[in-house]
């Protein structure tokens, strides 16, 4: 078994473990297993330094909630302990601040012991990226980890670290969760505080915890949230989970199909409610929104963000090196750029409309969650960046990766990618959402479900 956040600080706090010895470890992880692909920066000197000091806060007795607890920490959320990249470049330094959620973790104990790999600038679901190199899969070294935080994924699969940290503005902490075997949750927007993230769309944007375990999830939660951990347990039996089967079940690979179907049997034969209804269409919405929103944002707030570590963007722009997001940002330097008639449509009109008619479904139905697999595919070869098969037939790589996690971005309601299990020695994840503000009720359910459902397979560290 992988070493779990809650196990490691009960390991701490017992004794069995120091942090020095667990430290350590993670320097032998970090070398073995470098070719993931996953770990951008490292320094091994002053992580033995700070599990020193984690080691004699919990000698003293004055040890905070996370005293010690190692974290991967996507490297566009900003650090000034180790550089700050967003994965591109023309960034090459660390940044004046840590962000502002990392700092609440900082202040529990935690520890940000790397930084980890992404697609660059976040824009993009393979992490396939040309400035730093690609992510490769723990459980198949040549296909990709997911993304946009894929690096962050791939090191807590493999046991690098026990837990860590991305951003999920289209799906970017669940996409990769599911294609790697782990947990992965997006808060509701706004639930932690934003700053000290490089941006692409401060509507969509938010960081989200990756773990092996709910539990772990709900630990960096707390702390993000300034909260005190509290997840309360669920009777599995008075739950009642919403099944849209409209485009989020549709022409999936057919071992996830078959995988999620197995799910929905088990969760019912224990005595969970699956309630078989649609909200009312929020998809033509989503897809009119979607991109608008994002790319608008991105022009003005990634500017002011590059201005702030003290380059132009006109500079951040030409160091770009991976095609696909070079594509996508140089569309909105000329007459392709979103315009702000359809930016504040879909603002004022769509998303709001989205919200509600998301939110009627919940309380028409009184559901506590409601339930879809993460990803229609499983991990594709390292390349794939522009078109995939999928059942047959060719399918753009983006959209089909974020067809069922973009709802929830643009709405900004909390979702959690659960381990499913294996197709063919993949993975792929079972995904929970719940409505605006019911952050630790989803927790809850997730809980609940997590622990009826048989876990994923572990990786193999070796090829």
């Amino acid at each position: 078994m992988r070493d779990t956040a809650t196990s490691l600080l009960n390991q701490f706090k017992d004794r069995r473990l120091s942090v020095k010895e667990y430290a350590e470890q993670v320097i032998s992880n970090v070398e073995r297993l470098y070719d993931l692909g996953a770990i951008l920066a490292f320094d091994s000197d002053q992580l033995l330094v700070d599990a020193n000091t984690a080691d004699e806060r919990w000698e003293s007795g004055l040890q905070r909630p996370l005293e010690g607890l190692m974290l991967g920490v996507k490297d566009n959320i900003d650090t000034n302990s180790l550089v700050t990249t967003a994965g591109t470049n023309a960034f090459n330094s660390p940044a004046s601040s840590d962000a502002a959620a990392l700092t609440l973790l900082l202040d529990h104990g935690a520890i940000v012991a790397a930084k980890t790999n992404l697609h660059e600038l976040a824009f993009g679901i393979t992490s396939n990226n040309h400035s730093k190199g690609a992510v490769h899969n723990p459980f198949k070294y040549g296909c990709i980890a997911g993304g946009s935080s894929g690096g962050t994924a791939a090191a807590v699969a493999a046991g690098i670290l026990p837990a860590g940290l991305g951003t999920d503005t289209g799906g970017s902490v669940r996409i990769p969760a599911a294609l790697c075997g782990i947990a992965g949750f997006r808060p509701t927007t706004g639930r932690y505080p934003s700053r000290g993230i490089a941006p692409i769309s401060k509507t969509r944007d938010t960081i989200g915890a990756m773990a092996h375990t709910v539990t772990d999830l709900a630990l960096l939660d707390a702390a993000m949230a300034s909260q005190d951990f509290s997840l309360g347990k669920r009777n599995i039996e008075s739950l009642r989970i919403g099944v849209p089967r409209t485009l989020l079940w549709e022409d999936l690979d057919p071992g996830i199909a078959e995988g999620c179907q197995r799910i929905l049997r088990t969760l019912s034969d224990a005595g969970v409610k699956l309630i078989e209804q649609d909200p009312e269409d929020i998809w033509t919405d989503c897809q009119n929104a979607s991109l608008p929103i994002a790319l608008y944002e991105t022009m003005r707030d990634l500017p002011e963000y590059a201005a702030y570590r003290g380059i132009t963007f006109d500079s951040l722009y030409k160091g770009i090196q991976s095609a696909d997001v070079r594509s996508i940002i140089g569309s909105q330097l000329g007459e392709e750029k979103v315009p702000e008639a359809i930016y504040r449509e879909s603002i004022d009109v769509l998303r709001p409309r989205m919200l509600s008619r998301w939110t009627e479904y919940f309380q028409k139905h009184d559901l506590d969650a409601a339930i879809f697999p993460t990803t229609p595919i499983t991990a594709r070869p390292i390349g794939e960046d522009e078109n995939i098969l999928v059942n047959g037939n060719p399918q753009p790589t983006f959209p089909t990766y974020t067809r069922n996690t973009d709802h929830g971005s643009v709405m900004g309601i909390p979702g959690i990618s659960l381990p499913g299990g294996l197709v063919d020695g993949l993975p792929y994840g079972i995904e929970l959402e719940g409505c605006v503000g019911e952050d630790l009720a989803l927790l809850e359910v997730a809980k609940a479900i997590e622990q009826i459902l048989a876990p994923v397979s572990e990786t193999k560290e070796t090829r």
